[in-house]
């Protein structure tokens, strides 16, 4: 740090009777009052240096032993007033970063100035703070950063800005290396003359994000800004400058916890939570306001960490709408633990926000790339413009455009179902939320459906009070030709499914098995009781495979909670009572009720046999009349047996 002397005379200031005093030969014959503290003093070297106590003297009267002046709101209090008037006696003064606001500040309210005297207070401070402080990166820091204790007075006098100035110059200079220690403020102060040289330290860039830390948010919003202008740095520098700010000054959001019970837990009383509230708000939206419009300029997972902050703190709806769009730009980079923002609501998450932030996700790349004009006209004119071998690398970079979107998509999907999992639990989660979530991601977003069916798994157990009517609404966003195997296999034994869900898995977990070629998957208990009656099952004949399925591991779906393999026809039938819309796709001949009596009505007399036929099952019998249910635009033909 750099430091000035000016002065030669040793200190002679005492304290006596609460009044501070000077030793001279000399009798005090002034009383300056500041802020409450009384100064018995000479006029002599006062007036000569102090324009404002010439003036004030000569306004007030003399007293017989001494003249009173008051000095009320003196910038600096009273040791930016004792550094003065040690100067106005010659006695040794010591000025560096750390003082010379509020004594640039006191000797301006004084008038120190050259029409007073030359080689006054005001001039000398101006040539050591033009020459060194501005020349130092860590004097110009420590002096801005002093400047918000008298921010009036540091604006006049152009302290503020000219050290803001200097500091985004000396960034735009030098962006990759700097001259001094980034942590300062905690290695400890080595005190340097004016004329003194420092350490070189050669650090990466971004070396200067840390050093900008413990300014206030007006300064350091100004200082982004200047540096912003000289268009210089890199919009990553900017955004790793966000990130360390925001992480040392914005709260801390905790995980699956109401926010507003632990800011009032932690701070107390309700005031005291309204104005750190307040003051984290104005911080948040500066940042906002800052971030660098370039994409991937900031991580997703910041962009997260700003919304989550911004629940906590009450933020605008617009400051939370910029954060989610800038989101829903990068959203591929996300994780689900990011995605888990946490609400004021009644709900764990703010699932709404999320919904916007795929909403923002989607309208990115709306408009595919396409080929170029085949016209004559254009072609022509594309021909005169640019090479063909130009307009081959064009349509290349396109349809390399085109996969990278469509990869973010696959990814994206594969994080909501994931996201999907996490909110499920929540057993205050409206159905219609978690659908609208579900439903956000276009179809050839999923691979496969077995994460879809394990969140739709998890809500089911959470939400044991669903009705018929919800569970069906439910599963219908569920394509059951996307499912694996292990995904079919405890899906068909699966009692919170609908039966129609049930079915559907059956069929198409039959006919793919029959299509490749492998053994087909045995039968469920609950479907098998279809063909038994009176405590006389009839199994399939050998064209099933007799080796079920091995139920998936803990790590893929839990089967607690699930019935016994060994289900009774009569929970088969309550549930087939139970789905009065499969009916809706039997044909006229049959009752309103024909599919419950067709599996009440089961013979055990005829011989039963399971074949697949093109990618369907049949139940053949020589006495059977067919009846056709409609599933997912293919057919499952259940026996009816007629004597």
């Amino acid at each position: 740090m750099k430091f000035m002397r000016l002065g030669s005379r040793p200190d002679t200031f005492y304290t006596s009777d609460s009044v501070r005093s000077v030793s001279s030969e000399v009798s005090s014959d002034l009383i300056v009052q500041v802020n409450g503290s009384r100064y018995l003093l000479h006029k002599f070297p006062l007036l000569s240096k102090c324009f404002r106590l010439q003036r004030l003297c000569s306004e007030s009267p003399d007293s017989q032993h001494y003249q009173i002046v008051q000095l009320p709101d003196f910038p600096g209090g009273i040791e930016a007033f004792e550094l003065c008037a040690k100067f106005c006696y010659g006695i040794t003064i010591t000025l560096s970063a750390y003082n010379i606001v509020s004594a640039r500040c006191a000797a301006e309210y004084l008038q120190m100035t050259e029409d007073v005297e030359k080689g006054n207070l005001v001039y000398k401070i101006e040539v050591f703070f033009n020459s060194c402080i501005l020349q130092g990166w860590k004097d110009s820091i420590v002096t801005l950063q002093s400047t918000k204790s008298f921010p009036s007075w540091s604006e006049d006098l152009d302290i503020t800005s000219r050290c803001i100035e200097a500091i985004s110059a000396k960034i735009i200079a030098q962006p990759s290396r700097v001259n001094l220690s980034h942590s300062h403020s905690r290695r400890g102060r080595d005190d340097v003359s004016c004329n003194g040289g420092e350490s070189h330290r050669h650090k990466a860039k971004g070396w200067w994000a840390e050093d900008l830390v413990e300014l206030s948010i007006d300064l350091f919003w100004r200082t982004l800004i200047a540096i912003k202008s000289g268009g210089k740095i890199p919009s990553n520098l900017i955004g790793d400058a966000l990130r360390i700010y925001a992480s040392r000054w914005l709260p801390n959001v905790p995980k699956n916890s109401n926010v507003n019970k632990d800011l009032e837990s932690d701070m107390g009383s309700d005031s005291v939570v309204g104005d750190l509230r307040s003051k984290h708000r104005l911080l948040l939206e500066s940042i906002i306001s800052l971030l660098p419009a370039e994409r991937g300029a900031v991580s997703c997972s910041f962009l997260l960490k700003l919304l989550k902050a911004a629940n906590m703190v009450n933020a605008s709806s617009s400051s939370k709408m910029e954060l989610a769009r800038r989101v829903g730009i990068q959203l591929d980079e996300a994780k689900v633990s990011d995605l888990l923002i946490p609400t004021k609501d009644s709900t764990l998450y703010d699932v709404d926000i999320v919904l916007t932030i795929l909403e923002q996700f989607m309208l990115q790349g709306q408009s595919p790339p396409i080929s170029p004009a085949r016209g004559k006209d254009g072609f022509e004119r594309r021909r005169r413009s640019r090479s063909a071998e130009n307009i081959k690398f064009e349509f290349q970079e396109s349809r390399r455009s085109s996969s990278a979107s469509h990869s973010s998509k696959l990814k994206v999907g594969k994080l909501v179902d994931g996201y999907l999992q996490e909110i499920a639990r929540d057993v205050n989660l409206p159905l219609s939320k978690f659908i609208a979530v579900a439903e956000a991601v276009p179809d050839f977003a999923r691979v496969d459906h077995d994460d879809l069916y394990r969140a739709i798994d998890i809500y089911l157990k959470a939400h044991p009070d669903l009705n018929k009517s919800e569970r069906k609404r439910l599963c219908k966003i569920l394509d059951c030709k996307k499912l694996s195997m292990e995904a079919c296999t405890h899906a068909a034994q699966n009692e919170l499914l609908p039966l129609r869900v049930v079915v559907q898995v059956l069929f198409f977990d039959q006919a793919r098995t029959a299509t490749a070629g492998g053994p087909v998957t045995e039968l469920p208990s609950n479907i098998k009781a279809l063909f038994a009656q009176n405590g006389d099952p009839r199994k399939p004949t050998s064209s099933l495979s007799t080796n079920a399925t091995a139920v998936a591991p803990e790590d893929q779906w839990s089967v607690t909670g699930l019935k016994s393999p060994k289900s009774k026809l009569a929970t088969l039938r309550m549930k087939l009572a139970e789905d009065e819309d499969l009916e809706d796709n039997y044909t006229n001949e049959i009752g309103n009720n024909s599919k419950v009596k067709a599996v009440c009505s089961l013979p055990t007399g005829p011989k039963r046999m399971l074949t697949v036929n093109f990618g369907a099952l049949h139940f053949a019998d020589t006495r059977t009349t067919w009846n056709r249910c409609a599933v997912n635009q293919d057919f499952l033909y259940i026996p009816l047996f007629s004597e």
